[in-house]
């Protein structure tokens, strides 16, 4: 327990958004996507998820882990099947945006959700980390108590708003882990990561990759910052994540990308080579390639992406 307690004291975690939607007509996303973690809480209706389309029952939750694309119907099923990119597109043609406090669980065919970061050491996505499916939890009214906290404080401007959303995200994320903690769910992830998260060498890495972001961050640089040789480091940082260094470092790169493309006004080659790319036309492929949508795209969608 010892351990997981330290990987929770090392989680930075950032809240992103939260809404209230109504659903206006039953449809399917083919692959769900967001950078972000995300927690929805389902008051009335019908939601189905994965291959299988598990049914998440009304007052149970579905948590889409960050970067893990993901099967969603919303309603009853639908012949009516879309891409996430059609739905950032389109989002006011699927869900209405409810501000009414008082309506916050009472319409039909509504959920709440809340979309967050949480990374060990400001530097890996946890639950990405873990590479784990999407999942359903069940009886945990504190957590859904905490999600609905989170969207009533984002919709007034109240004193002390931010420091309460800050709090309230935080004891999300918390509650998330206990759950999977206490149903024993994804153990020989979490043990591994409990693990990898204490070596110093890694954590180096993290954290000079971090820092590094737009250089150069090839085998034999990281070899330098862990003390290993460079024929060895790209063994040891899979042996201890799961996944090669250089997968790794491209998706904090595109991960800082998207950041870049939703809060400045940069052009789109001077965020490539600002993460990394000195060849704009590759890095334009290579972010299509990850998030199936061009970045342009993505900057001009990001007021959608927020009805």
């Amino acid at each position: 327990m010892e351990d997981y307690n330290k990987v929770i004291e090392s989680l930075g975690v950032r809240y992103i958004k939260a809404k209230n939607l109504v659903l206006q007509q039953p449809f399917t996303v083919r692959n769900s996507y967001d950078v972000g973690n995300n927690l929805i809480l389902l008051h009335k209706g019908r939601i189905s998820f994965g291959d299988e389309d598990q049914l998440v029952e009304e007052g149970e939750m579905l948590f889409i882990p960050g970067g893990r694309a993901t099967k969603v119907t919303y309603g009853e099923t639908s012949s009516k099947s879309i891409t996430n990119d059609d739905l950032i597109t389109n989002k006011d043609k699927f869900f209405h945006s409810n501000s009414d406090l008082d309506l916050i669980g009472d319409a039909e065919e509504s959920h709440s959700f809340v979309s967050f970061e949480a990374k060990v050491f400001d530097s890996v996505n946890f639950f990405a980390s873990l590479d784990v499916p999407a999942f359903l939890i069940t009886g945990n009214s504190k957590l859904a108590n905490l999600v609905i906290k989170v969207v009533e404080e984002s919709l007034q401007e109240l004193p002390g708003r931010e420091r309460l959303i800050t709090i309230y995200t935080e004891n999300i994320v918390v509650e998330i882990v206990r759950y999977i903690l206490k149903n024993k769910m994804f153990v020989e992830q979490l043990a591994t990561n409990s693990t990898y998260f204490k070596d110093p060498r890694l954590i180096d890495l993290f954290n000079y990759i971090k820092e590094n972001i737009g250089g150069d961050l090839s085998n034999k640089v990281l070899s330098g910052v862990a003390n290993v040789s460079e024929d060895y480091v790209g063994q040891y940082f899979k042996m201890l994540t799961g996944i090669n260094p250089q997968d790794y470092i491209e998706y904090q790169r595109m991960e800082r990308a998207v950041f870049l493309l939703r809060t400045t006004k940069k052009s789109i080659r001077d965020i490539g080579k600002e993460v990394g790319y000195k060849d704009t036309a590759y890095f334009c492929r290579r972010f299509k390639m990850m998030f199936g949508i061009p970045a342009g795209k993505m900057r001009r969608r990001e007021s959608a992406m927020n009805i």
